[in-house]
């Protein structure tokens, strides 16, 4: 088959374009439509790894989960991994290629491109529909020759395309004027329709702005999305303000270390979906305070924002706390911080150096430049404090690293994990002593319904309150597909779908 494109450019970053591709992708397969998402070039450190072990942008992945089919490599072909402000780790495929400055890169387009026709060309083959994103703002006139994933991308999917504008901040005329000033002729004949996105308040006081905008740019306003704070869908690659503030209320405060290089913070969103949990993001130079708990989150950079929890003062704080018998966890490159020692012997993020971890785990790692990335299942094989109750249960998560870590004395294995690819089972984390301190390789380890609970009841325990009973709620699974059904039905309400689908020739 050949698919049916369909194209969703922004006036600029987080006016609403991944969200409102998840929502499409979801209204399409709910309309009978075997389709999947596309964004030619990401860049975030927000990723995912797919079923065959590749790599890939989490928004793509939450797109497919919407479109309910498999994610794939093809359908982020392309991933940018900042490791400095003019540096990233390129991603083909879902493999790494090499680490490129910005204008090594750029003179690679066409290498590029290749990757995103040869991409596009599988999924228009195996799909009904192909619903694009682009990225930041097609107007970008600074980096319109080098561009591959806004009207480049359309031209190769053959996409007409509709912008969003949010009108959140203010502005929303001026945006979409600009943007379609700064248009050439045929990039200004691909949009066929604009959204304006996150606004609050009564429709009707928008109408003469609306006529002005299909006057003025000749292009149809197909609908105005408000404002909803009722569900969730995972963001892309920044931390909004609201969720940086962190959940206000609860029992427990749970503190996670907001790093200078955070990467896959999606970890935590079901510990702040929890009701009885707050969660407190760490920024430079606030204090730890007293949380029951502190998380030391994944990192690109894992040396360096080691580094910076030296410099800034957060090592001390969290070696007190772990005195005091508060938990401390460790994810990814967080448990590598959590050991004795990190050594670089191949130089994948420094000249070779060696540095000191936390000290709170007897365990080593050593950079290796083979690059991890699996999806794994297994069972926890821990059976102290915490895991007394999680003992034999089983895990799934994934893993995303480049890092071998060695355990010593007096510390135990968390996890006994297996991918597809792999013939016997390997053992994953480590666990203290007390069972206070414990770090895993595995991202997507809180979203394991029984794994967090449990975890969340036992620092409940800790602090003399009372188990919550669990049996009733709601799994992260069903919060995700209710979230994606109220986003459909809530674009549904506002945005004619008639004009969606003659734009699709559906």
């Amino acid at each position: 088959m050949t698919a049916k494109t369909l194209m969703f450019q922004g006036t600029g970053s987080d006016v609403g374009k991944s969200v409102m591709t998840a929502a499409f992708c979801r209204i399409l397969a709910q309309d009978g439509y075997h389709v999947a998402p596309f964004k030619s070039q990401n860049m975030a450190l927000n990723s995912y790894v797919t079923k065959e072990g590749g790599e890939i942008g989490r928004a793509q992945a939450v797109q497919a989960e919407a479109a309910q089919v498999e994610a794939t490599v093809d359908m982020n072909p392309i991933l940018l991994k900042p490791k400095e402000d003019t540096t990233s780790q390129v991603i083909i495929h879902g493999r790494p290629h090499r680490n490129m400055g910005a204008q090594e890169y750029f003179n690679h387009r066409e290498e590029g491109l290749s990757y995103i026709q040869e991409s596009l060309n599988r999924l228009k083959e195996d799909y009904q529909g192909v619903v694009l994103e682009g990225a930041g703002s097609p107007a970008e006139v600074n980096l319109r020759e080098y561009d591959l994933v806004n009207m480049k991308a359309a031209e190769l999917a053959q996409a007409p395309v509709i912008l969003v504008a949010s009108i959140e901040r203010g502005g929303v005329f001026a945006s979409i004027v600009g943007t379609f000033k700064l248009l050439n002729e045929s990039e200004l004949e691909r949009i066929k329709g604009i959204i304006i996105n996150k606004f609050r308040g009564d429709v009707s006081r928008l109408k003469p702005g609306l006529e002005f905008i299909e006057e003025y740019t000749g292009v149809p306003v197909l609908g105005v999305i408000p404002y909803f704070t009722d569900f969730k869908i995972p963001e892309e690659d920044s931390l909004p303000a609201d969720r940086l503030e962190g959940s206000q209320y609860g029992d427990i405060e749970i503190a996670i270390l907001y790093l200078p290089h955070i990467s896959n913070f999606t970890d935590f969103a079901p510990l702040e979906d929890e009701a009885d949990v707050k969660v407190r993001y760490i920024k430079d130079g606030e204090q730890l305070g007293e949380p029951d708990a502190v998380i030391i989150p994944g990192s690109k950079n894992t040396i360096e924002d080691l580094e910076y929890l030296q410099e800034v003062g957060y090592v001390d704080q969290i070696q007190e706390l772990a005195e005091k018998g508060t938990m401390v966890v460790g994810i990814c490159g967080g448990y590598q911080m959590l050991g004795t020692k990190i050594t670089d012997p191949h130089r994948m993020e420094t000249d070779g150096k060696e540095i000191a971890g936390l000290e709170l785990l007897k365990v080593e790692t050593t950079f290796n430049p083979e690059k991890v990335t699996k999806q794994v299942t297994g069972e926890i094989i821990n059976n102290q404090n915490l895991f007394s109750s999680l003992a034999d249960r089983s895990i799934a998560g994934y893993e995303i690293h480049m890092g071998e870590s060695r355990l010593g004395k007096g510390v135990e294995p968390l996890i006994e994990v297996s991918a597809e690819d792999e013939k016997k089972t390997r053992l994953d984390g480590a666990v203290s002593e007390d069972g206070l301190v414990f770090g895993t390789y595995l991202h997507g380890i809180f979203d394991n319904d029984t794994f967090r609970r449990s975890f969340i009841n036992y620092l409940r325990q800790q602090k003399g309150l009372p188990k919550l009973d669990c049996s009733a709620e709601v799994s992260t699974a069903e919060k995700r597909e209710k979230a994606y059904e109220q986003l459909a039905e809530i674009v549904r309400e506002n945005v004619d779908l008639e004009q969606v689908y003659q734009i699709l020739n559906l």
